[in-house]
């Protein structure tokens, strides 16, 4: 049997340039973005398949959000992931992605929000100097939900 802690630890799901436009795409359920963000945050999955903030998460982080941040369902966890990138890699989305926005019509919180998780991620790896190739491991990808606001189903409402 495998030490427990190689089940608290799970490796962070591989980026990709197609993942990243999966992403904003909404071709993915929102706790799938999640999932990508909270280990790299030093969040750990316990037995009950929870996320908490372990040891190597920021001490801001474990205060304000000792359990899994909904990034894309809450306000307050999108607002702190958008201030904790810094300044310097604010247009990374445009840089590297060429994503110019969600045009009038596709604004919707759970997008925008979507969004801040991939500048996020593609900051992430400009912090640390890592590259980001341009095709990797995708999950099954889902159709655009046909609700935006409301998203895939299993998605967590909007607040």
């Amino acid at each position: 049997m495998p030490p427990a802690e190689a089940a608290t630890t799970p490796v962070p799901y591989p980026l990709s340039r197609a993942l990243l436009e999966a992403v904003l795409a909404d071709r993915t359920s929102d706790r799938f973005v999640c999932e990508l963000i909270w280990p790299r945050l030093g969040y750990e999955l316990d037995g009950s398949g929870t996320w908490s903030a372990g040891p190597a998460a920021d001490a801001s982080w474990r205060e304000s959000f000792p359990i899994e941040p909904q990034f894309i369902a809450q306000r307050p966890p999108s607002v702190a992931l958008t201030r904790s990138i810094p300044k310097q890699h604010k247009q990374l989305l445009k840089e590297q992605l060429g994503f110019g926005g969600y045009r009038i019509g596709e604004l919707y919180p759970r997008r925008t929000r979507r969004a801040t998780a991939v500048n996020w991620l593609l900051a992430r790896l400009a912090e640390r100097g890592e590259p980001l190739p341009d095709s990797g491991p995708l999950p099954e990808l889902r159709e655009q939900p046909a609700d935006p606001v409301a998203g895939h189903l299993g998605d967590l409402p909007i607040s």
